[in-house]
């Protein structure tokens, strides 16, 4: 048995009959080949999956792709405009905020979600922020960095 799906991914709709057993991931991975969305842990410890549902931080390892029907969803892949780098991606390349970039886009999505919601973060809450993403490669430091160098652009972004 399967179930159709109707969602919005990166701006893009979508229809697609699904197992109501697949993961959210899976689908973006396999069916979409928006491969940005990394699977880590399959227990959603580790935020590697991280995306936006609806504008909302979400762990696509722990919901199916039949729970997202209806829903706009942001990977990865959505977040450059107009073959511009997000600012939270240019800050992880300025910054150096990635080593092997397992985890990087995950921490992106979730540093997203955080400056929408605070703007102006301070270091202990964008460390907070992260608790629920693991790099095992940095010491988060240059990650801080880079979301700080991030909230910094997007100020002046809508100064100017």
């Amino acid at each position: 048995m399967s179930i159709t799906i109707h969602v919005k991914v990166n701006g893009a709709e979508y229809s697609h009959a699904v197992e109501p057993r697949l993961l959210l991931v899976s689908y973006l991975r396999d069916v979409l080949r928006l491969t940005g969305t990394h699977v880590g842990c399959d227990t959603s410890s580790c935020g590697a999956c991280t995306i936006h549902v609806n504008g909302k931080a979400t762990k696509s390892c722990t919901m199916l792709a039949v729970q997202a029907g209806g829903c706009e969803i942001t990977t990865i892949e959505g977040m450059a405009r107009n073959g511009e780098l997000h600012p939270l991606q240019e800050g992880f390349k300025e910054c150096h905020g990635l080593q092997c970039g397992f985890c990087t886009p995950g921490m992106i999505m979730t540093a997203a979600d955080l400056l929408h919601h605070n703007p102006d973060p301070a270091e202990e809450e964008i460390r907070h922020a992260l608790e629920g993403n693991f790099c095992r490669c940095t010491g988060y430091h240059n990650i801080v960095k880079s979301i700080q160098y991030a909230a910094e652009k997007m100020k002046e972004e809508v100064t100017v």
